[in-house]
C-alpha cells in the first residue's frame, strides 16, 4: 500500500510538471527568429515565455529590455541598464505603451482654390481637388465650426465647391474621432536590419486606424523607438497622435526633470495626488526625463516630422506625464488639437490663426507612429543632454567655408522695430535664430513693405477691396501704394537689415511678390540693395535715377523683372511651389520664358504643409516629386538646373519658441565673405547651386559627380546624428525620374562616412544626391545636368 501511494505521489508530480511546463515550451517561442541574425552587441533570445533582447549602448553601457505579452498587450515586463563592469538596474517593469489618436476631416486648404482656378483656366477638376486637399495648409480640422475667414473672398463658398465632392463649412463635431489604441497580440516576429532589431506585434485597433506595434533597438546607442504602424482606409482623415509609456513606479528617487523654456533645469517629486489627465509640460526642447535609482529614460518625438506647418513656432507643449496611482506615472509626447497664440489670449476666435492643419492619413497608407527613448544609467539631466545630442543640442553646427541660411520669414520688422523703440533694437526673431546656429537670415517683407502686415501685436487685417466696377488693375489691391511710399518703405527695410546686422550674422532683406508681376508667390533674393515700384506707365522708361537712392525700376511686367534681376544680379525662388496661393504653379508656367531664365532658379522646401507620416522623406508628396520633375521640364533647354532651397513661412518668433522642429536651413559655400550691403557671394553660390538643404541631422559638406563620358563616380562626404536609413541618387532623362536606393541601415549613429557610388549617366540628363535618417530628417544636395553627348541606351535597369 505504501508503495502504491508512492506511486499515485510520482504519477501526479509527473503530470504537474507536464501541465506547468507545457505552456512555457510553447511560450517560450513567443517570438519568431527566422529574420533574426545573431551579431555581437545586438542579441534576442526566447526565453521562460519572453523575448529578452540585450545591446551594446553608448559609452561601453548595456542595456537589457524583456518582452512579453500580457493580456494581449505588448509589455515590456523588464527594462535595465548597467555601466561598464556595473551591476544591472532595472529602470521599469511591466511597462505598456500608450498611444492615443484624434481625427478630424481633410478639406482643401482655402486658398488654393483661387490659385488653382488661375493655374488651370477655371477647369478645376474633382481630381485636381483630390489631389491638392493634402497639401493644405490653411485647414484646422479638429476647430469647431471653423467658419472663421483668414483670406477674406479667397475661401471656398461656406457650402463647399460647386459641382464637386468638397466638404463645406462649418465643422461639425461628429467629423472627429477620438481613441485609444488596445492591443489583442499572440505572437511577435524579430528582424535584424542592419544594425537594428525590430521587434513587430500584430493586432492593434485604434479607432478608424489599425496595424501592429514594432520596438526599434539600435546598436551602439541608448536609443528606443516604439511605435503604431496602421492605417486606415476612410478618405479625407487628418489625424495627431498622442503616445507614452505607462507603469513607470513611483518611488523614494523617482522624479520628472526638464528644462523649460528659459532653459531653466525643473522637477517634480511627485507630490500631487494621482490625476486622470496627462498634465503638459512646455518643456524646452520637447523632451522630459523620468528618474530612478538605476538610471534615467527620457521621451521627445521625431524633431521635424512630428511637426505640422504653423504660422509661428510657439512651444505648445509637446511632453506629458500622468501619476496613474500611488505607485506608477505615464510619461509621453503629445500634440494639441488646436493653436495657441498667446499674442490673442483674450481675443475671439475670429482672430486667431487659422492653420492647424494636423498628418495627412491619406487611404490606405500605412502611418508611422513613433515615440522615442533615451535609456541610461545617468540621471535625468545627463539623460536628456545625451537625448539632445540627436538634434546637437537644437544647433545647427558650423561647417568651415559655410554659411547657414534660413529665410522666408513674415517677420514685419520696420512696424514691429519702430513701436520697439527704433530700427536698431534688437529683434527677437534675428537673436532666435542666431542663437539656433543661423547666420544668413532673410526675412520677406510683410508687414514692412505692405500697407498692412500681419503681426502679433493685432489681428490680421485685410483692406477692403474697391467698389464698383471690376478692379482691373494687375497689382494686387493690398501691394498698392505710392512710389514715394514704397521707395520710403524699401529704404528703411535695407536700414533695418544694416542695423540688425552683427559680424558673422548678416540680414538678408528678401521681398515675396504676390501675383505680381508674375503669377503666385515668388521671393526674389538681392545681392545688393535695390529698388522698384510696381507698375509703368506707358512710355516709361524701366529704369530712372533717383537724387538720393541712384536707379529706381518701374517693373510693369515678368519681362520687366527679368532684365531687372539680369541688370542687378537677383533671382526668384517659388517660396512655397503647389500649395497656398501658388497651387498649381510653377507647372502652370513652366513654358514661360520667364521661368526657363536662368535667374528663376526654383522653389522653396518645407516639409510640412503636406505632412504625411507615410513618407520615407520630408515632403515626399509635394516638394521633393516638383523637385525633380522640374528638372526635367528643363532637361533638354539651355538652362541651368532648377534648385530647391530651405524656407520657413513663419510670422514672429521670439525666446522659448521651438525655432529648430520647424526650420530648414540651406548650407551655402561662398567665394569671399557676404557683408553689409554685399549678398552677393550668397547670390552667386545660390545661383551655381553650391549648397545643400538639411533638418539639421544630416549634413553633405562635400559632393561631386566626377569621371567622363558614361562612366561617372557619385561622391559624397556625409556626418549625421539620429542612425540613418538609406541614400539615394536621383536621375532624370527629360520626362521620368529613377533613383538607386543604398540601404544605409548597417551604419552606426553619430557617423562620418565618405561615398563613392559608381553611376552609369547613359541617357541620364541630370542626377542629385541625398541621405535620409530613421528619424525622417535628410539632406539633399543640388542637380547637376550632364552633357548633352550622353545617349539614351534601351531597357536601362535601375537598381
Amino acid at each position: 500500500m505504501r508503495r502504491l501511494r508512492r506511486f499515485w505521489k510520482l504519477l501526479l508530480a509527473a503530470v504537474s510538471l507536464v501541465v506547468y511546463w507545457a505552456p512555457a515550451v510553447y511560450a517560450s517561442s513567443l517570438c519568431s527568429l527566422d529574420a533574426y541574425k545573431t551579431q555581437a552587441g545586438l542579441t534576442a533570445s526566447n526565453q521562460g515565455g519572453a523575448l529578452v533582447v540585450t545591446w551594446g549602448g553608448r559609452g561601453g553601457q548595456e542595456l537589457r529590455m524583456r518582452l512579453g505579452i500580457h493580456d494581449g498587450t505588448p509589455t515590456i515586463e523588464d527594462l535595465s541598464v548597467r555601466r561598464v563592469d556595473g551591476e544591472w538596474g532595472s529602470i521599469g517593469t511591466n511597462l505598456t505603451p500608450e498611444f492615443r489618436v484624434v481625427t478630424g476631416r481633410r478639406r482643401l486648404d482655402q486658398e488654393q482654390y483661387p490659385a488653382l482656378k488661375m493655374a488651370f483656366h477655371g477647369q478645376v477638376t474633382q481630381a485636381v481637388l483630390d489631389h491638392y486637399k493634402w497639401a493644405a495648409f490653411w485647414d484646422a480640422p479638429l476647430r469647431i465650426p471653423g467658419t472663421e475667414i483668414a483670406h477674406g473672398d479667397s475661401t471656398p463658398p461656406p457650402d463647399g465647391i460647386p459641382g464637386t465632392n468638397e466638404l463645406p463649412l462649418p465643422r461639425t463635431e461628429d467629423e472627429v474621432t477620438r481613441a485609444t489604441a488596445s492591443y489583442q497580440a499572440s505572437s511577435c516576429a524579430v528582424k535584424t536590419n542592419g544594425e537594428r532589431l525590430e521587434i513587430s506585434f500584430p493586432g492593434v485597433d485604434m479607432g478608424i486606424f489599425s496595424g501592429g506595434l514594432k520596438y526599434t533597438i539600435y546598436k551602439g546607442t541608448n536609443l528606443l523607438r516604439v511605435e503604431v504602424d496602421a492605417k486606415t482606409d476612410r478618405d479625407d482623415i487628418a489625424y495627431k497622435y498622442d503616445a507614452g509609456l505607462k507603469g513607470l513606479p513611483i518611488t523614494p528617487h523617482a522624479k520628472l526633470v526638464w528644462r523649460d523654456t528659459s532653459y531653466d533645469w525643473q522637477s517634480n517629486a511627485f507630490v500631487a495626488p494621482p490625476y486622470d489627465e496627462p498634465a503638459v509640460v512646455v518643456s524646452a526642447n520637447r523632451t522630459i526625463a523620468a528618474e530612478s535609482a538605476a538610471g534615467s529614460i527620457a521621451t521627445f518625438p521625431p524633431p521635424h516630422n512630428f511637426f505640422w506647418t504653423r504660422e509661428i513656432s510657439v512651444n505648445l507643449g509637446y511632453t506629458w506625464y500622468r501619476r496613474d496611482s500611488e505607485t506608477s506615472y505615464s510619461i509621453g509626447i503629445r500634440q494639441p488639437e488646436d493653436e495657441i497664440d498667446p499674442a490673442y489670449a483674450g481675443r475671439g476666435p475670429e482672430d486667431r490663426r487659422q492653420n492647424f492643419a494636423l498628418f495627412n492619413a491619406r487611404p490606405g497608407t500605412m502611418q508611422n507612429m513613433p515615440i522615442y527613448f533615451e535609456i541610461d544609467a545617468a540621471p535625468g539631466r545627463e539623460t536628456i543632454e545625451a537625448a539632445l545630442s540627436y538634434t546637437r543640442d537644437d544647433h545647427y553646427q558650423a561647417l568651415p567655408g559655410y554659411w547657414i541660411m534660413a529665410r522666408h520669414f513674415h517677420t514685419s520688422p520696420i512696424p514691429r522695430l519702430l513701436a520697439m523703440g527704433g530700427l536698431a533694437t534688437p529683434l527677437p526673431d534675428f537673436e532666435l535664430m542666431r542663437t539656433a546656429g543661423v547666420n544668413i537670415v532673410g526675412p520677406v517683407g510683410g508687414g514692412g513693405l505692405q500697407p498692412t502686415g500681419t503681426t502679433r501685436i493685432g489681428p490680421r487685417q485685410t483692406p477692403p477691396r474697391p467698389a464698383g466696377e471690376a478692379d482691373k488693375n494687375p497689382i494686387p489691391f493690398f501691394m498698392r501704394m505710392s512710389e514715394a511710399d514704397r521707395l520710403k518703405l524699401q529704404s528703411m527695410y535695407y536700414e533695418m537689415a544694416r542695423l540688425q546686422s552683427r559680424q558673422n550674422f548678416l540680414i538678408m532683406p528678401n521681398e515675396e511678390l504676390f501675383n505680381y508681376p508674375l503669377p503666385a508667390h515668388n521671393d526674389i533674393l538681392i545681392s545688393h540693395p535695390t529698388y522698384w515700384v510696381n507698375g509703368r506707365k506707358p512710355g516709361q522708361p524701366l529704369v530712372e535715377d533717383d537724387p538720393k537712392l541712384g536707379k529706381v525700376y518701374h517693373i510693369g511686367g515678368p519681362e520687366d523683372l527679368v532684365q531687372m534681376m539680369h541688370k542687378e544680379d537677383a533671382f526668384l525662388m517659388m517660396p512655397h511651389p503647389d500649395t497656398k496661393g501658388s497651387a498649381g504653379y510653377p507647372k502652370a508656367f513652366k513654358d514661360e520664358s520667364y521661368f526657363t531664365d536662368a535667374r528663376y532658379r526654383g522653389i522653396g522646401f518645407r516639409w510640412a504643409m503636406d505632412l504625411d507620416r507615410s513618407e520615407k522623406r520630408l515632403s515626399d508628396y509635394r516638394c521633393m516629386p516638383l523637385f525633380d520633375e522640374m528638372n526635367n521640364w528643363v532637361a533638354d533647354l539651355p538652362t541651368p538646373p532648377k534648385y530647391m532651397d530651405a524656407i520657413t513661412e513663419t510670422y514672429e518668433q521670439g525666446p522659448g519658441d521651438d525655432f529648430y522642429a520647424n526650420n530648414p536651413v540651406s548650407y551655402i559655400e561662398t567665394e569671399g565673405t557676404p557683408g553689409l550691403d554685399n549678398w552677393k557671394p550668397i547670390v552667386d553660390a545660390m545661383m551655381k547651386g553650391d549648397f545643400f538643404v538639411t533638418s539639421g541631422e544630416v549634413l553633405i559638406p562635400n559632393y561631386a559627380v566626377t569621371g567622363t563620358g558614361n562612366h561617372r563616380t557619385i561622391t559624397a562626404d556625409v556626418e549625421w546624428t539620429f542612425p540613418l536609413e538609406f541614400a539615394e541618387v536621383v536621375w532624370g532623362d527629360g520626362q521620368k525620374t529613377d533613383r538607386q536606393i543604398i540601404p544605409l541601415t548597417d551604419l552606426p549613429a553619430f557617423g562620418k562616412h565618405h561615398f563613392s557610388i559608381p553611376f552609369d549617366a547613359t541617357g541620364k540628363k541630370w542626377v542629385r544626391f541625398a541621405v535620409w535618417d530613421s528619424a525622417g530628417n535628410g539632406a539633399f544636395v543640388q542637380p547637376i545636368k550632364l552633357p548633352a553627348a550622353v545617349q539614351a541606351a534601351p531597357d536601362a535597369t535601375v537598381d
